[in-house]
């Protein structure tokens, strides 16, 4: 990972509203999201997410379910 020296802008009320970079560090992240776009895992995530219906249960509902099948 880069290591990264951002300045930030602020607006009249001191929120961070912007991100300056050294320009090195911009072509590094570039360049790091790139190979992440080719990596077999983002390719089996999309696959993955078309077939995501929507539906969640709770962490405890799971527990339960799978303790009940032990």
């Amino acid at each position: 990972m880069t290591n990264l020296h951002p300045q930030f802008v602020t607006d009249k009320n001191g929120n961070q509203i912007s991100v300056i970079l050294p320009i090195d560090e911009f072509k590094s992240i570039m360049e790091e999201l790139e190979d992440f776009e080719n990596t077999e895992d983002l390719k089996i995530y999309h696959e993955v997410k078309k077939e995501d219906s929507g539906e969640r249960i709770l962490l405890t509902d799971y527990l339960k379910k799978r303790n009940a099948k032990l």
